[in-house]
């Protein structure tokens, strides 16, 4: 290591450092004691008096709140249920019509083809609260508020990933569909042997960022649905209490679980992703 780099190396290890802590502080916080908690965020979390003296290592580690969690929370296992069904039915959604409408926008030159591609920009960039209330009365008009699909058919229709889908696809060379027009393949036949095999790195990438998306959605399920039993994971911290401290950090961790793996085993693709979706022709 060349001595004038060490001063990037020492300053870039102690912001990594900062940026993990948080998720250190809840690892450690999710194998504490209540009252060990209670003396820690009291303060802060149950309205008593005196300081805040947060702790990076419990004095008496305990597995208590994951048994709580894990054991004795049926409201947990039930949200948990709902965010897989409600996410991985987005995702296989958006696997079959954005891998069609990708397909569409990078192989043809049709008549109005740029101004869509354009709306379709448009809509990816529009926070939820600007569709908010024209979903939310599409979906009243169809019967669809309070249940799952209320969640799952916008999602299906997301513009993301097309977005992203169709910078692959665009980048697979002309004359390998050329080729494969010469032996005889159809369209359809293209897309299933050619356009997925090689366009696969944009599927992954853009199913991974919004898995990460629809996994942590807060928004869109608190606006379309109301009955609790049918809420997501996402929805389950906000309901515990703050003398149920310690189950809160273990829901965390559990909860962050997923996404973490995901991230993990699809990084590689990820990165493709997001230097596909820039905004360069």
């Amino acid at each position: 290591m060349h001595k004038k780099f060490i001063p990037v190396y020492v300053i870039l290890s102690i912001a990594g450092l900062i940026m993990i802590l948080p998720v250190l502080m809840m690892l450690s916080n999710s194998i504490m004691g209540g009252q060990e908690l209670k003396e820690a965020y009291g303060a802060v979390l149950g309205g008593d008096t005196g300081k805040l003296s947060a702790r990076l290592l419990p004095v008496y580690p305990t597995l208590a709140p994951y048994v709580e969690l894990l054991l004795d929370s049926p409201d947990f296992f039930v949200m948990f249920w709902n965010s897989v069904k409600q996410v991985f039915s987005v995702m296989l959604g958006q696997t079959f019509v954005g891998t069609m409408a990708a397909w569409a926008f990078a192989r043809y030159e049709f008549r109005g083809r740029r101004p869509l591609f354009l709306l379709y920009m448009i809509l990816m960039v529009m926070p939820f609260q600007v569709t908010m209330v024209s979903s939310y009365l599409v979906l009243s008009k169809l019967s669809l508020l309070d249940t799952h699909l209320a969640v799952i058919l916008p999602g299906i229709f997301s513009t993301f990933p097309v977005f992203i889908m169709e910078k692959f696809f665009r980048a697979i060379p002309k004359e390998v569909f050329e080729a494969a027009k010469v032996d005889g393949a159809g369209e359809f036949t293209t897309f299933l042997r050619i356009g997925i095999p090689l366009g696969s790195p944009g599927i992954i990438s853009a199913l991974i960022l919004n898995f990460l998306e629809y996994w942590n959605a807060v928004e869109a399920p608190m606006t379309f649905l109301k009955t609790k039993s049918k809420l997501p994971l996402s929805l389950y911290l906000p309901e515990i209490t703050t003398d149920q401290m310690g189950v809160s950090f273990v829901a965390s961790v559990v909860m962050m679980l997923p996404a973490v793996l995901g991230f993990l085993w699809g990084r590689d693709y990820l990165q493709k992703g997001i230097e596909a979706s820039g905004l360069k022709e």
